[in-house]
């Protein structure tokens, strides 16, 4: 009696168990992960890596937290291992989680944990970039702006104000993030230090107080660098595996890591699968078959990969970096960089060229891919109000007098950390009119205006404007836009914004200005209901103008068509979607559907020039005229 009521509650358990599998197919990866035998972490030896002492390649995609909304990230990470990657890397924004000195976020979208919890669950090692600087193209390479207020600052470096305020940044990160590694049942397998110094390389001692930071707090696992060819040889260091970042393989190249670093595996920490954007240029697509061929060749040689990126996602807000080499050119808001994944998380052509190439490092089949998500347009946004920007200024701060201007790092607002992002306003009187020039002290872009009338634009190129001559006293106000600090290079010192230095009227600096700070946040932006609005006419920018997106059933992505406008931020619900702007080459602002609700969306639009006369919800982007990457 009692052997057939063993057999039955087998036969009971066994259909149980075919049942979850049924309903999660995946159930066995993420328990196989979670009760994986956690005795030995990676290491990197006799040219190969090693998990628990077996040979692992490393498969990996690179897919930013902060750049996708939260309501997403299992999904991308679920595309992530169906095209047969199984690590994810992902740097961290420290401009982000610590947005005034001393005052840490880690929460929603910048939520962590859970990101690293979800990672785990779905059956992904992961390799984290810390820092504390990323590149990423991302505002100031993920560093705070507060740091610029110090006038001697050298970003990078072991000068004290650097070192301290990093030091106090990883007493808040780095403990959040061991209890997630490898040897604590997590899935962190390696952390990188730092991130591309040989390109830099301001300090020769920087990178030791980097990898001594990590190691005090518990890190454990791999280290690891990562550089492109130039900056191998100034990046390594000793005791930290050295990874190279490239496009296009030269076979020198892992020649010269095994100079530098004997038989260890080679790893490409970022292998770029496409390219950025910025604004005046085209949109830039790299060959598929072009990828698929170095991919094949770098798995050919025994080396392990990480896409970069795999998905890349959107520049939400004002955090675009920028390049400043010859000239000085802000990224787009979209970070789709042709990547496998879209911006909004679809399927291309590299993803399924890829996950047929990966599928081949398997004896078992890939996980299915997951259903898309559903594009979505919903039609005309109807332009209900508009507001000049003048009227707003009363929703601000006190404006802060003085006699010469003051940079936006070191205005004295948001509790002494200076003003990060937005705009500036900059007002004063002057007598008569002729020549006004910046002598290249806006940074970035100014619009300028006279007893309220537009006279025109001033940035790098163009640093100077004819005022005609009115006798008697007027008001000059400049409008300055931080268009995206510098992410890359030996410029990130010299990245303070709004006016950094005098400008000038007949060869005279201007004096006694009224300075307001507009950063445009969600408060301010919620703020504008307070006040007077009028109905949407043609009047020029500086403007607000507001219009309802209706949305009658479960809300989807979507995308709002900017064409017919000239220049300006766009906010849905309160949330910034990025800039626009008519130069190109994006036209559309992805809309992610967790954004919007059901029922009424407000849509706040800050258009610099000229309101254009429509607005549109479309269900597919338009990101610009191509050009592939050489």
């Amino acid at each position: 009696m009692r052997r057939e009521q063993r057999r039955r509650l087998t036969a009971l358990c066994l259909l149980l168990l075919v049942a979850l599998l049924i309903l999660r197919p995946n159930l066995l990866d993420s328990l196989s992960f979670k009760m994986w035998s956690r005795q030995k972490g990676l290491e990197a030896e006799n040219g190969q890596f090693l998990l628990e002492g077996e040979p692992l390649k490393i498969l990996g995609g690179s897919m930013h937290y902060f750049r996708i909304p939260k309501e997403y990230w299992k999904d991308r990470m679920m595309k992530m291992r169906a095209c047969g990657l199984n690590t994810l890397t992902t740097y961290v924004p420290w401009n982000l989680h610590e947005p005034q000195r001393g005052k840490f976020d880690f929460s929603g979208n910048l939520d962590l944990g859970t990101y690293l919890d979800i990672a785990a669950e779905v059956g992904l090692w992961v390799i984290l970039r810390p820092g504390p600087y990323i590149c990423a193209e991302w505002d100031l390479g993920g560093l705070p702006s507060w740091l610029l207020r110090d006038k001697d600052m050298q970003l990078r470096t072991t000068y004290k104000g650097f070192a301290e305020a990093t030091e106090t940044y990883f007493d808040q990160l780095i403990p959040r993030v061991v209890r997630h590694q490898y040897t604590r049942g997590g899935p962190i397998i390696a952390m990188q230090v730092e991130n591309e110094y040989g390109s830099y390389a301001k300090d020769a001692n920087y990178m030791e107080f980097i990898k001594t930071a990590l190691l005090r707090r518990g890190v454990v696992e791999l280290l690891l660098t990562s550089d492109n060819k130039d900056g191998i040889s100034s990046g390594s260091m000793e005791g930290v595996l050295a990874t190279i970042n490239f496009q296009k393989i030269e076979p020198i190249l892992f020649t010269y890591l095994e100079s530098i670093q004997g038989n260890k595996p080679v790893m490409v920490m970022e292998y770029w699968t496409g390219w950025f954007d910025h604004w005046g240029g085209d949109h830039h697509v790299f060959d598929v078959d072009q990828m698929v061929t170095t991919v094949s060749e770098v798995l050919g040689k025994g080396a392990s990969i990480n896409l970069y990126m795999f998905h890349g996602g959107t520049n939400f807000g004002f955090m675009n970096g920028a390049l400043h080499f010859h000239e000085y050119r802000a990224d787009v808001t979209s970070y789709d960089y042709d990547a496998p994944l879209t911006e909004a998380g679809d399927y291309t052509s590299k993803y399924f060229k890829l996950r047929d190439l990966f599928s081949k490092q398997y004896i078992e089949p890939l996980l299915p891919m997951p259903s898309l998500f559903t594009k979505t347009s919903y039609g005309a946004v109807i332009l209900k109000r508009s507001l000049s920007l003048w009227d707003t200024l009363q929703l601000t701060e006190e404006p802060f007098k003085s006699e010469v201007p003051v940079n936006m790092e070191n205005l004295p607002v948001n509790d002494g950390n200076g003003q990060s992002y937005g705009y500036t306003l900059y007002e004063t009187v002057i007598y008569g009119g002729g020549k006004f020039h910046t002598k290249g002290n806006v940074r970035d872009r100014a619009q300028v205006f006279v007893s309220g009338q537009s006279v025109g634009f001033v940035d790098y190129k163009n640093q100077e404007l004819d005022i005609a001559e009115v006798p008697g006293y007027r008001k000059l106000r400049i409008l300055v836009e931080n268009c995206g600090r510098v992410n890359y290079g030996t410029r990130i010192n010299d990245q303070r914004k709004g006016l950094v230095g005098d400008v000038f009227l007949r060869d005279v600096p201007l004096r006694n200005f009224k300075i307001y700070s507009l950063d445009m946040n969600s408060t301010f932006i919620n703020r504008l209901d307070s006040i007077q609005w009028s109905d949407v006419s043609e009047e020029k920018g500086p403007v607000f103008c507001q219009g309802a997106l209706q949305v009658n059933f479960s809300p989807g992505d979507t995308y709002l068509s900017m064409k017919g406008w000239k220049k300006g931020v766009v906010f849905v619900n309160g949330k910034n979607l990025g800039r626009y702007w008519n130069i190109g080459p994006q036209e559309t602002l992805y809309v992610p559907g967790p954004w919007l609700w059901l029922g009424t969306n407000t849509i706040t639009i800050f258009e610099e020039q000229e309101v254009g006369s429509a607005l549109y919800s479309v269900d597919s982007p338009y990101l610009g005229r191509t050009q592939y990457v050489d």
